[in-house]
């Protein structure tokens, strides 16, 4: 394995130095040849290979996203804002109660409880509402062949290639997200190929059509990580007053009786165990803001997507699936974030003073942001572009659209 990679990445140096100056589809008609030729090792014949990809051309606005991910741009408040809010909890329950028997046959056959594998499914696609729309074969194909991270994109472009050629799933429907996750719970190819399972009995692993799949295939993804069945991901915590956060960090785990000795409290008043179990110390928005001790099942959560605010808005979400309520100490801003369904009010508002932005759908895309800061402009704020709740109370106030 370890050498087709290489060969993979050499082939497509070369490739891409050759082809250098070339026109975008010279040089995308160029790489596709070079993939060609390393197919097979994939067990991909050339037969299978020129079917699936005949009449494929590259998609170069892909690249724009290379250096995006909101959730390292985003601030965590706003971040979590929209992904836990109570409109996600209600659907969040609403879906445990209809897939019960499917979530308790996962549950049952992985160890791991529903309400996590529910918010994994939230947390990736609304729970089935927003796969992303791109063809998933012209987005791997473009991110092979441009840009930076090619032998990664690559070996994703041909591990889609296998599971078309499997028959898995038919390739008008394999669409989704612009770097190339799909379905339900949005698995990349590779980890599909490893960890996706037939949790229907059809003989497919689908995780585009199949919700008992999709749900199955994240609990096989968090049993193989490690999932610890019957321990929490971590709590909430209170720190005392002159508490020395030099020692903060995921990674940097210690004994549960080390921090109950500093003075660290649960925020939820219970108390911490005096035991060697190990935890780490996460403060996502610092000192001032909630604090969190985690313990491995963060770890694996985080495997999903190697994101810290990512995983800790789905942990925060299983615990409002379970009935947890929302974090004690408050974000460390004047200016909170928006729900989704106060974004919808926002735009609404923004869409009444004459902006067009489109629908309103609670995504703030590049129309929203430059309406935003038109009208914060025009109420002498910040003109930055983010939904806040002080935008939003100024709007509600302002009767200029009246």
């Amino acid at each position: 394995m370890k050498n087709t990679c290489l060969a993979l990445s050499l082939a497509l140096i070369s490739s891409a130095a050759a082809a250098q100056d070339a026109a975008p589809n010279e040089r995308f008609t160029s790489c596709m040849k070079t993939l060609r030729s390393v197919a097979s090792s994939k067990g991909i014949a050339p037969a299978s290979f020129d079917r699936l990809t005949s009449g494929l051309t590259p998609d170069l606005s892909v690249l724009e996203f290379l250096d995006y991910q909101p959730e390292f741009r985003t601030a965590i408040w706003d971040y979590l804002a929209g992904l836990v809010d109570e409109e996600r909890v209600a659907d969040g329950l609403a879906m445990q109660a209809k897939w019960a028997d499917t979530l308790a046959a996962s549950s049952e056959r992985y160890q791991v409880d529903p309400a996590t594998i529910v918010a994994v499914w939230g947390v990736e696609s609304n729970f089935g509402r927003n796969f992303g729309k791109r063809p998933l074969l012209t987005s791997l194909g473009t991110l092979s062949c441009f840009g930076r991270r090619q032998s990664y994109f690559s070996g994703e472009f041909l591990s889609a290639l296998k599971i078309l050629d499997a028959g898995d799933i038919e390739p008008e429907q394999l669409v989704g997200s612009w770097a190339g996750a799909f379905g339900h719970t949005q698995f990349m190819p590779s980890t599909f190929l490893r960890l996706a399972v037939d949790g229907d009995g059809d003989g497919k692993r689908d995780l585009m059509a199949s919700v008992p799949d999709a749900l199955a295939s994240t609990a096989n993804f968090l049993h193989k990580g490690g999932w610890r069945e019957g321990q929490p991901w971590g709590y909430e915590v209170l720190l005392p007053a002159d508490f020395d956060d030099s020692v903060s960090g995921r990674r940097d785990k210690r004994p549960l009786s080390w921090w109950a000795k500093r003075g660290l409290r649960r925020a939820d008043g219970q108390p911490i165990p005096v035991s060697d179990a190990a935890a780490g110390l996460l403060l996502p928005a610092g000192p001032r803001g909630p604090a969190f001790l985690v313990f491995r099942n963060f770890d694996v959560i985080y495997g999903y997507n190697a994101a810290e605010s990512y995983a800790l808005a789905i942990a925060h979400l299983s615990d409002r699936l379970r009935g947890g309520k929302p974090f004690v100490t408050p974000w460390p801003t004047d200016d909170p974030g928006l729900s989704r369904l106060e974004r919808r009010e926002l735009q609404t508002l923004l869409a009444a003073r004459g902006h067009p932005i489109g629908e309103v759908d609670g995504m703030i895309g590049a129309r929203s942001r430059e309406a935003i800061k038109a009208e914060q402009q025009r109420l002498g704020m910040t003109a930055d572009g983010r939904p806040g709740q002080k935008l939003l109370t100024s709007l509600r106030a302002d009767p200029a659209a009246r």
